[in-house]
């Protein structure tokens, strides 16, 4: 299986990558963010993933609603002290769902607009992605599918790492979207695992502290097709420096919001920028194609 990254590179520019759909224009992790994202005309959808109690493939950043724009079943808004009392891993989906996390906008995106939305099942959102890419006569969007897992949260939050691999992996191949899909992680067992299950499908392994280019992938203990750093770390010579050591590596930041740091980023041998404001990116490098 070739990499889908790789193959739309002959756009001739990085691939947008809308960060939990848009979640600077919508709520995030939502049907909403995703189809906006969609209709925006981003490449690629990034998009987090946790496991139910009923084996279900939910869309959301933290196995629980967050305090900061969820809302409980009776109406009430979440504290802070009791966010994690309502763990998803203990939950069914239906009960899941009757948590909304889209009327209250969250605090760090202003332009952020508030409707109703709830949390997804992953099999939803490609459903709904696809249909509305069809719909508008453009190509289908790729899935860039983080799985949300910390060492020692096994049975706590989260599956064992080939639980989690395997639910995903058999939501993805049910909907046929293997081909267009990478999976995400800053774990490196659910890397591994991934790997010995689909030897050829894309991996990234994310990283949000400094390295060490030379012994980058030491701990993983392969090069994965796709590595997604946070923004943060990089600079035009890291950018060269990895590319130098591991010239077939796709490159894929994360969070660039900011107009300076989009521009930044575009001058750098990326292959796709991963953003709250797929908007902003794309309007950039529309102006640049019109000049």
């Amino acid at each position: 299986m070739d990499s889908y990254l790789l193959s739309t590179s002959s756009v001739g520019r990085p691939l947008v990558h809308g960060h939990r759909g848009c979640r600077g224009l919508c709520p995030e992790n939502t049907l909403p963010a995703f189809l906006h994202a969609v209709a925006l005309g981003v490449d690629v959808l990034e998009l987090d993933v946790v496991i139910s109690a009923d084996a279900q493939v939910v869309v959301s950043h933290e196995p629980w609603p967050s305090a900061l724009y969820c809302t409980a079943p009776d109406g009430r808004a979440i504290a802070l002290a009791e966010e994690r009392q309502h763990n998803f891993y203990h939950l069914p989906y239906a009960a899941i769902r009757e948590f909304d996390c889209g009327r209250r906008q969250h605090p760090s995106f202003p332009e952020q607009q508030t409707m109703p939305a709830v949390k997804p099942l992953l099999a939803e959102v490609i459903r709904a992605a696809d249909e509305l890419a069809q719909q508008l006569g453009r190509p289908l969007p790729a899935y860039a599918v983080e799985l949300k897992s910390t060492v020692g949260d096994e049975h706590t939050w989260q599956p064992e790492p080939g639980r989690f691999v395997d639910l995903v992996l058999a939501t993805l191949s049910s909907a046929r979207v293997l081909a267009r899909a990478t999976l995400l992680s800053f774990d490196v067992r659910i890397l591994r695992t991934a790997r010995a299950a689909y030897p050829d499908l894309p991996l990234c392994l994310l990283v949000e502290q400094p390295f060490e280019t030379g012994r980058l992938f030491e701990t993983l203990g392969f090069v994965p097709a796709v590595f997604g750093p946070d923004f943060q770390l990089l600079s035009a010579t890291i950018v060269r420096e990895i590319k130098t050591v591991f010239p077939t590596l796709q490159l894929v930041p994360w969070t660039v919001n900011e107009p300076a740091d989009l521009q930044a980023a575009l001058s750098w041998p990326l292959t796709g920028i991963t953003t709250d404001y797929p908007n902003r990116l794309l309007a950039i490098l529309r102006a640049g194609q019109s000049k």
